[in-house]
């Protein structure tokens, strides 16, 4: 079992998710309803349209995890799963800026992997299987 939160890392971690979870709640939108910049993306990715829907999927599971301390630090590790490909594919394939946006996408990227990074890290003793471990 966990040591609780102080305070402050209470709140630290509330923000962290919820500005993880306002990027990535934004973003399934434009991925659900097939938004043409989306599209794009996942065409030259070589993955439209079950690459959109599917990381769609995976990025909807984190929201909701994110929005409960007893299953944030999941929710948490998967946002950063999905962000670290997201960030690989903008230093690959799609490159910093994607059609006109200034990097926008790929600071957002980054912005959510970070906040879902504080996330797991103080609420890391909440993990299944590891927590205990980590928590130490």
């Amino acid at each position: 079992m966990s040591r609780p939160l102080s305070k402050t890392q209470n709140l630290v971690a509330w923000i962290a998710a919820l500005v993880a979870v306002v990027i990535l709640g934004q973003t399934l939108y434009f991925k659900f309803t097939g938004q043409p910049e989306s599209k794009y993306i996942f065409e030259k990715l070589g993955a439209e349209p079950w690459g959109r829907y599917g990381s769609g999927a995976v990025e909807l599971l984190a929201v909701l995890l994110l929005l409960s301390p007893r299953t944030a630090a999941i929710g948490a590790v998967l946002a950063m799963g999905t962000m670290a490909g997201a960030i690989a594919s903008h230093l690959g394939p799609l490159g910093v800026e994607v059609q006109g946006d200034g990097g926008t996408l790929f600071t957002l990227a980054i912005v959510t992997f970070v906040s879902a990074a504080i996330v797991a890290f103080l609420r890391r003793g909440t993990l299944p299987v590891v927590g205990a471990r980590l928590a130490r």
